[in-house]
């Protein structure tokens, strides 16, 4: 069992340098507690002089009342902001800074931004640093970046890693209800949500309840008693702190019906769990949402390795002919991914409609073991840590 963080080699660590020695400006988003500051700090251990600015420290803040000024002393250093988007309006200042610094001919290395929030500081950076700055999302813990026979352990625990770090399971949950506390009580209403803790709960553990479900927001609304438009406003905002994904669904013209509606998963399986009271494997295991967490997490660890601008989606027609994952990877073509987690790995008949449809390249059955044969049909069973294996080389330069 790794006890340290710190021992943990981030699957981003490389590419975060890679983007610092390209761009000025390079921001690290990612959910809170996901291990960005560690991350941030590895970082700034390898570049001399570094400086580390936590914007939700009122001291660190203060400082930066003229960000010009304080931050112009510092144009051969790395600076790191850490929770940036607490301060909107520093990203025109950080502009001239860049703006300066490339005429002296320094144009990249400058500043490493970290974001827990991805929407608000995508909006607040886009316009400011367009052209001047790259973006990378920190995830949490994936399969690759733990041993092998803790995939069961990530799974129940989900990423977060003082989650999966703890002594035991108990400790683990109440890390994680301690977490969504957090959020509902003081991170929420931090980005000006008028959002009551206890109605946002209750949204939270219904997605929790239909992770992997098809999006039915007047359902979701009327269980609630919210108008629609106050159920998607939800749902944008755990979208927008990376804690929901929406996967939609992929459009392929056929002549056929095809569901338009996305699914939608709480991206960690942890958070799955502590919101439905499931401590561990065993309670897991004989849970309903048994199937649905596997599914989300195996997509997570897939999605999370795929290759840059690969488009993704689910495939699923009006009669129910469906494929949980479909791949588009540049200069590879469509993957067809189906996602079991019991011993019976035999496709059923609507994945082979779905395939006879799309034509892809490749035709995967994930499943949680650690191997991988074919079994006709061009369809290859692979377990889930190869499959996450080979798209990341696939990902590598």
């Amino acid at each position: 069992m790794i006890h340290n963080l710190q021992m943990i080699e981030r699957q981003l660590h490389g590419a975060v340098l890679e983007h610092l020695g390209q761009f000025p400006a390079v921001a690290l988003l990612g959910a809170r507690q996901v291990g960005k500051t560690t991350l941030a700090e590895a970082i700034c251990s390898q570049y001399p002089g570094c400086i580390y600015l936590d914007l939700e420290s009122i001291a660190d803040r203060n400082k930066l009342s003229d960000p010009e000024a304080y931050l112009a002393r510092f144009d051969d250093r790395l600076v790191i902001l850490d929770e940036v988007q607490r301060l909107p309006g520093l990203f025109q200042p950080l502009r001239g800074l860049i703006d300066q610094g490339r005429r002296k001919g320094i144009t990249h290395g400058r500043f490493l931004l970290l974001g827990s929030a991805s929407g608000e500081l995508l909006r607040q950076s886009g316009e400011s640093l367009a052209g001047r700055i790259a973006y990378l999302e920190l995830p949490p813990l994936q399969t690759s970046e733990i041993n092998h026979d803790q995939q069961d352990l990530l799974w129940v625990r989900g990423g977060f890693p003082s989650s999966f770090l703890a002594g035991q399971d108990k400790q683990s949950m109440m890390w994680r209800q301690n977490l969504i506390d957090t959020y509902l009580e003081r991170d929420i209403p931090a980005y000006g949500a008028r959002i009551p803790a206890e109605t946002l709960r209750r949204f939270w553990t219904m997605l929790a309840h239909h992770q992997g479900g098809l999006l039915n927001v007047s359902q979701l609304s009327r269980n609630l008693s919210l108008d629609p438009k106050t159920a998607n406003r939800y749902l944008d905002l755990l979208v927008d702190l990376l804690l929901v994904r929406r996967l939609m669904p992929w459009h392929a013209n056929i002549g056929k019906r095809l569901v338009k509606s996305p699914k939608v998963y709480l991206r960690d399986s942890g958070l799955v769990h502590a919101l439905l009271g499931i401590g561990d494997l065993d309670t897991l295991l004989g849970h309903p949402v048994v199937g649905s967490s596997w599914e989300g997490f195996a997509i997570e660890n897939l999605l999370n390795a795929a290759p840059f601008n690969t488009a993704s989606g689910f495939y699923r027609t009006s009669t129910g002919t469906e494929l949980d994952l479909v791949l588009d990877i540049p200069r590879l073509g469509l993957w067809a991914i189906e996602i079991k987690r019991g011993a019976n790995v035999k496709p059923k008949r609507g994945f082979h409609q779905a395939c006879e449809d799309l034509h892809p390249a490749k035709r995967f059955i994930v499943h949680p073991g650690n191997d991988r044969y074919p079994i006709g049909d061009g369809v290859e069973v692979v377990g889930l840590q190869l499959l996450v294996k080979q798209l990341l080389e696939l990902a590598s330069p």
